[in-house]
Parts: C-alpha cells; sequence; structure tokens
C-alpha cells in the first residue's frame, strides 16, 4: 500500500547478502591460483643466460621468437671492427681481395720481380677481375716461373705453346706473349736505367702522386701520366701496355695512391717511405715522357 513504509530486512537477509560476495571471492582466488600452478616456470637460471625482457622484444615491442633471437648476427668484435675501406670492399668481399687491399694495393714498390709481377697482373685485368686474379695469383707465378722476368725473356715458341695449351684459361694467347715481350724488353730497361724500377718512377720524380678522393666515382680509368708511361713503353718495344693498363698498374705498385680519404689505408699509404737500400739515381730526360703542360690530375696532390 502507498504510504506504508517498508520494514528493514531481518538480522538473517543481511548476514546472507554480506556473505555471497566473500564465498564470490574465495572462489576467485582460487581459479586465479590454479591458473597460475597451470603455467610453465621459468627456469631458476635465466638471469645466468643472460635472457631479459629488453632482449626479447623486436623493434615495435612485440615478443620475439626464441629461433629469430638466436638467428641475429653477434656483435663485430674483431680486429677488422671500425675499420673503413674503400667503397668497392664490402662485407661480401673475397678475403684474398680484401688483404690485397689491405696489405698491397696502393703500397709504393720498388723490386723489378714485383713490378713485372703487377704489371702482367694488370694486363690480365682486361680478361679478368682483381678477385679471379688473386685466386689464380700461385697458377700465374708457376707459368712465369715465379715472374723472373731474365727467365721468362728465354721463353722458346715449344714453352709458349705448352703454356697455351695448359694456361689458356688463365689468360690468351695474345697475353702470354706479351708477358715473354715484355720481359725481354726490360733488359734493355735495366741496361739504361738501372732498374725497372727507376724507369717506372722517375715519371713522378720518384714521389707517389697521391689523390685526395672521397667517392669511387671519381678515380679515372687513365690520366695524361699513363698516356706518357704507355706511349713510351710502346715505343721501346712492350705489348699489351695501353693507358687503362698502365693506370692499373700505377694503382697497385703506389705509383698513384688512389685509396679513397676515407679509407683506412689512405695514410698509410701517403706516409709510406722509400728502403734505404733503393737507391735512386737521376735519369735521362725520356723523349715522350711529356705532354705539354701538366694537367691537375698529375700533381702530387689532387683534391676532390
Amino acid at each position: 500500500m502507498l504510504g506504508v513504509r517498508s520494514e528493514s530486512p531481518s538480522p538473517e537477509l543481511r548476514r546472507i547478502r554480506t556473505a555471497l560476495p566473500t564465498s564470490s571471492s574465495k572462489i576467485t582466488v582460487a581459479v586465479t591460483r590454479a591458473k597460475r600452478a597451470e603455467r610453465p616456470k621459468a627456469p631458476a637460471n635465466s638471469k645466468a643466460k643472460g635472457v631479459d625482457h629488453k632482449e626479447k622484444q623486436g623493434k615495435n615491442g612485440t615478443l620475439l621468437p626464441s629461433a629469430a633471437r638466436r638467428s641475429s648476427p653477434p656483435p663485430s668484435v674483431g680486429p677488422d671492427a671500425g675499420k673503413t675501406r674503400c667503397s668497392w670492399i664490402t662485407e661480401n668481399s673475397d678475403p684474398l681481395y680484401v688483404a690485397f687491399h689491405d696489405e698491397e694495393w696502393g703500397v709504393p714498390a720498388h723490386d723489378d720481380r714485383m713490378l713485372f709481377e703487377l704489371l702482367t697482373l694488370s694486363q690480365a685485368l682486361a680478361e679478368l677481375t682483381w678477385p679471379a686474379i688473386l685466386s689464380k695469383r700461385e697458377e700465374f707465378r708457376e707459368m712465369f716461373d715465379g715472374f723472373n722476368f731474365a727467365s721468362v725473356s728465354e721463353f722458346t715458341e715449344k714453352k709458349i705453346n705448352l703454356l697455351r695449351s695448359n694456361g689458356i684459361v688463365i689468360l690468351s694467347e695474345q697475353k702470354i706473349r706479351a708477358v715473354v715481350t715484355n720481359a725481354k724488353q726490360m733488359h734493355k730497361v735495366v741496361k739504361e736505367f738501372g732498374s725497372f724500377s727507376n724507369y717506372c718512377w722517375s715519371f713522378v720524380n720518384h714521389r707517389p702522386i697521391t689523390n685526395v678522393f672521397r667517392y669511387a666515382r671519381q678515380i679515372p680509368t687513365k690520366t695524361p701520366k699513363a698516356e706518357a708511361i704507355s706511349k713510351d713503353l710502346m715505343r721501346r718495344g712492350f705489348q699489351c701496355v695501353g693507358p687503362t693498363t698502365i693506370y692499373s698498374f700505377m694503382q697497385v705498385a703506389g705509383i698513384v695512391n688512389d685509396h679513397l680519404s676515407c679509407c683506412f689505408r689512405f695514410q698509410a699509404c701517403r706516409q709510406h717511405k722509400t728502403s734505404e737500400n733503393i737507391v735512386v739515381r737521376a735519369e735521362p730526360a725520356l723523349p715522350d715522357r711529356r705532354l705539354g703542360s701538366p694537367r691537375s690530375e698529375d700533381s702530387d696532390t689532387r683534391e676532390m
């Protein structure tokens, strides 16, 4: 009926209402404990293995699978860490090529046998790449008697034909004959200049040309200086010594330093000193050495 106030609930009913939430809480706690018990326990020594929360997360904060974490490359801590090389040396470069860049390319060479070898290898660049040449370097040395030009100059037609049959994969017949011809011409150069080294280095006044290039695209394939040397060599009877071949020879023999300015070998080759055992004497002027006024490419130091 309207106007009649309801009576307060009885003590029994109040007790029932307050007891229900308590009972529900106990059930919830029990279920939570059961679920926790079902979870696999983390190994006790997880901290000892260096597994932490940050290592398990990806860039977006998502959890990475354990297999993906295992496949991540380890940080670079080897002796080459932090070394900057010329841009054509990459992570995938052949180790022989990397060692060649780090130890030989651009280092001034003055030994006649070594110069004859480097000239021959530079001639092979017309048919092969540096990594391919380096992988066959011992075969080259075996073919040409350790690049002893006195021995190679005495190769007979029979010997040349034998090299053609055994070494045609390495060099063409034209290149093989050119190596033998060049070895013969070196005798005349040594007689006139005292050494093949004196002859080669006289074109740059016995001082390496140092280029300060920042990018590989700036490095030329030939220069007026290379053209001058090429022209004089051909006048003397050398074969397969075009300006491009000669510039490659100048680079590898250290007559020109073409390491990029950011490369760790740039300063090392720049500061390389001539051996005290090398006797440098004044040489007579070469008829075809100069091409008129010097170009900027042939200055001792050029900056790009």
